[in-house]
């Protein structure tokens, strides 16, 4: 059976299935789930994220990861973490221009968490065997300062949504139609804080973005160190059906082929910054425009068309498509958390 069908026959069997129980499944089942079996990124596959799109994001980041080590005093021993690794090339950028800061990868300890078994295949061509792997931050050893870094992770989190109709908030809920068809429908709602708004808005609530910021707030907390968010998302109150999936680059119905599109919503920065401040943490966002050119992506784009100027056309298109407001310049947000007492690169006065 197909996992639509088998999704089909439980909804049959057992009812409707939350949003967020829909995304698990269509992202995770061990049979047919999308980063389970067949994660496609790049051009070839089903969306780009912004390492593959240039070289100089992932180098902006290794930039920023080492110059936040020399401002937490250099420690001799630091554990750098990236979440959602993807294909390796972030790390592999990141390691090549971090070693601008003399004795910084000497002192990294480097790891990947990562969930899907084809990625980590991916990411061991492109690394070697040089990084270690976990299945979640929590098997990342404690006991020294943490670097973190993750793109385009947040958006990978499940999410709930509630509806808000004449008579109140109802759930929104993946059920069957009259001919046994995966369908939305609504369901009673559970007794949450809900926020005033008009009818048929939309919000959304996902536990698991919130506890992400609540383990990334205690680990800074406890052992020192930050951790650098990039996604797509909000950075205040907001209603909207963000659910999306993606399928050789274009918009899919989000039901019509479970585990072969990718499944994500808009990161939640509000509750993951609020959850990781209620551990103890600081939390500041900027735009990935704001960030990229705090970090000097102007005068890098510069640097590589005097090295390469058969490339300028390619390099400012790469620019554009990174920073634009129209791209991914304001949509995508730079979330730092971090430690108390200091303030890591780029986000002084955010």
């Amino acid at each position: 059976m197909s996992l639509r069908d088998r999704l089909a026959a439980e909804i049959a069997a057992g009812g409707p299935m939350t949003v967020a129980q829909f995304m698990a499944r269509c992202l995770h089942d061990p049979q047919e789930g999308y980063y389970a079996t067949r994660p496609g990124l790049g051009e070839a596959g089903d969306f780009l994220t912004a390492p593959l799109v240039s070289q100089m994001f992932g180098e902006l980041v290794g930039v920023w990861a080492a110059a936040a080590w020399q401002m937490m005093g250099a420690p001799a021993r630091v554990r750098l973490v990236e979440m959602g690794p993807g294909d390796g090339t972030l790390m592999s950028d990141l390691l090549r221009a971090a070693r601008v800061a003399p004795g910084f990868l000497a002192a990294c300890e480097v790891w990947l968490v990562e969930v899907s078994g084809p990625l980590q295949a991916r990411q061991r061509q492109v690394l070697g065997d040089t990084v270690r792997w976990a299945g979640a931050l929590a098997e990342v050893p404690a006991g020294a300062p943490l670097i973190l870094v993750a793109n385009e992770l947040l958006d990978c989190l499940p999410a709930r949504q509630f509806v808000r109709t004449a008579t109140g908030w109802a759930e929104q809920v993946v059920g069957l139609d009259a001919q046994g068809r995966l369908a939305f429908g609504l369901a009673a709602a559970p007794v949450l804080p809900f926020p005033d708004a008009p009818e048929r808005a939309v919000w959304e609530q996902s536990a698991a973005q919130a506890a992400l910021g609540h383990e990334i707030g205690r680990r800074v907390v406890d052992d020192g160190g930050a951790a650098l968010l990039i996604d797509y998302g909000r950075d205040g109150p907001g209603f909207g059906d963000t659910l999306q999936a993606l399928r050789r680059h274009r918009k899919v119905d989000p039901l019509d082929c479970p585990g072969e599109a990718d499944l994500t919503v808009h990161a939640d920065f509000p509750a993951v910054m609020a959850a990781a401040a209620a551990e103890g943490a600081q939390a500041a966002i900027l735009t990935q425009a704001e960030f990229l050119a705090r970090m000097g992506i102007g005068e890098r784009a510069e640097a590589l068309v005097r090295a390469r100027p058969a490339k300028s056309a390619a390099v400012g298109r790469q620019l554009h498509r990174l920073v634009g407001a129209d791209q991914m310049g304001e949509l995508f947000k730079a979330c730092v958390i971090h430690s108390p007492g200091w303030t890591p690169p780029a986000f002084e006065d955010a």
